[in-house]
């Protein structure tokens, strides 16, 4: 599907941006366009890989104009621009309005116009009960995907979810690393809490996977493990033979004590497909008493998918994990 195609990527230039051209930049695709703000960034990224297939468009998603232009003579998308870290998001909801919904809006809009055939956006466990305005505005993000694939039979739109990526930037690996090495105490939020523990590889195979499988409006799933933070804070200070203290410092703001990544009704109409799920489109139409006057006993029958009823790593099989990441690696190198 790739051969002689152009590929463009919203926020390239973020971990998500880099994981998949370290992926697909030898493929057969014949062009890669990278769409940011960010010119530093996305120097660094042309110096870094020096390659013609490698295109740089300056840009942001919130300017209809300036993705519509970038749009031009594109074959497939992976939306992963957005504004991810939920203080941000708090103190400044318009923001992630302008850019989680709006600019979403204008990328859908622009690949339907544009003849883009397949369009995959990268959304978030916290769209699922959406306690922050980051969760809800990704939430609104999957709802406008699905109401641009209704009735659309010439282009393909579809969602991932996944939950904290390990490594990635503004997660807590980075942070407790830094944390050990400093000799200060790994400031814990709630040792109880869990989370999916996926690394960035995972995320761009998910992100392939719904690309290659997607019916139009499908949102996709990968099946992760999970650990406590608790356990993550052990097999951390096991892998760097570190004797931190540890300080519980309670929930911040806006946290969640786990992540949902299919809720009761999904878990319903899910297709499971070995490695992921496949929640298939909400085909229902205005006739409004399919919404209140007939419900579904099964879904009371039903748990959510999440990283607390999923299964569970230990401190070694952790570690395991957690060694096959470069962040650790390096860091690790960096002691020798």
């Amino acid at each position: 599907m790739y051969k002689d195609k152009v590929l463009l990527i919203t926020g390239g230039t973020g971990s998500f941006g880099k994981a998949v051209l370290s992926k697909l930049l030898n493929s057969d695709l014949k062009e890669i366009r990278i769409f940011s703000r960010d010119e530093k960034k996305q120097e660094d990224m042309r110096i870094s890989h020096n390659n013609k297939k490698l295109n740089f468009y300056i840009g942001d998603v919130r300017d209809y104009e300036s993705i519509n232009m970038a749009m031009l003579g594109v074959d497939y998308v992976f939306h992963a621009a957005a504004l991810k870290q939920v203080p941000s998001c708090e103190f400044y909801p318009m923001e992630a309005v302008k850019t989680n919904i709006l600019g979403a809006e204008n990328v859908l809009e622009a690949s339907f116009r544009n003849e883009v055939k397949n369009v995959v956006v990268l959304s978030t466990d916290k769209a699922v009960y959406p306690i922050n305005a980051m969760g809800q505005s990704k939430a609104m993000m999957e709802k406008l995907m699905t109401a641009k694939s209704r009735g659309d039979n010439k282009h393909i739109f579809s969602a991932t979810r996944y939950g904290n990526v390990m490594g990635s930037r503004g997660s807590v690996i980075p942070l407790f690393i830094s944390q050990i090495k400093s000799g200060k105490p790994l400031t814990v939020t709630n040792p109880n809490m869990t989370r999916f523990m996926m690394n960035l590889d995972e995320s761009v195979d998910l992100v392939e996977f719904a690309f290659n499988n997607a019916n139009s409006g499908d949102i996709f799933v990968q099946k992760s493990p999970a650990a406590s933070i608790e356990t993550l804070v052990k097999a951390l200070l096991e892998i760097f033979n570190a004797s931190n203290e540890v300080k519980i410092i309670g929930t911040r703001h806006s946290e969640k004590l786990y992540e949902t990544l299919l809720t009761s009704e999904e878990v319903l109409r899910a297709e499971d497909l070995g490695d992921y799920f496949r929640i298939p489109s909400d085909s229902r139409d205005l006739n409004y008493a399919q919404y209140f006057t007939k419900g579904d006993s099964k879904i009371s029958l039903y748990e959510d998918y999440n990283s607390h009823n999923t299964s569970r790593l230990d401190v070694d099989d952790l570690v395991k994990v957690l060694l096959k990441l470069d962040i650790i690696q390096r860091e690790l190198r960096t002691d020798e």
